[in-house]
């Protein structure tokens, strides 16, 4: 039985003084195969046409799929690195709650495939992602 809340706690705690503290990401939810985390869209994270920057919805991907890995092994161990990131960008967004939400296609011993899809507050596709995380074993 997980202890969604005290995992979480540990996931925000980590983004202290970090690329996600800046851009507020918050992490909310988590299960077997997924884990989830929101980003507020504002200023901070816009680019110069007033709409979410593709990069801040990268960070915001590899941030939760990162950290998806990063759930799955032991990191007294283990380091986790992305190694790849590609995004489909579909939708624009002004204002409002974006959420991305990773889910493992591939769980290997050295390799961790995610698709992270992220949403507007209509609950409709704005970015499509994929992540590639390597595992490598702490020197």
């Amino acid at each position: 039985m997980l202890d969604k809340e005290a995992i979480l706690n540990r996931f925000n705690k980590m983004c202290e003084n970090t690329l996600m503290e800046t851009l507020a990401i918050r992490f909310t939810d988590i299960g077997e195969d997924y884990l989830v985390a929101s980003m507020p869209v504002n200023s901070i994270v816009h680019q110069p046409y007033g709409i979410l920057h593709g990069g801040a919805s990268v960070a915001l991907a590899e941030s939760v799929g990162s950290s998806a890995s990063a759930y799955f092994v032991d990191t007294n161990k283990y380091l986790v690195k992305g190694i790849e990131i590609s995004a489909n960008h579909l939708k624009s967004v002004k204002d409002g709650v974006v959420t991305a939400t990773a889910k493992m296609i591939h769980k290997g011993r050295t390799t961790h495939l995610w698709e992270i899809r992220i949403v507007n507050e209509k609950n409709e596709l704005v970015s499509l992602c994929k992540l590639t995380n390597i595992i490598l074993e702490k020197k």
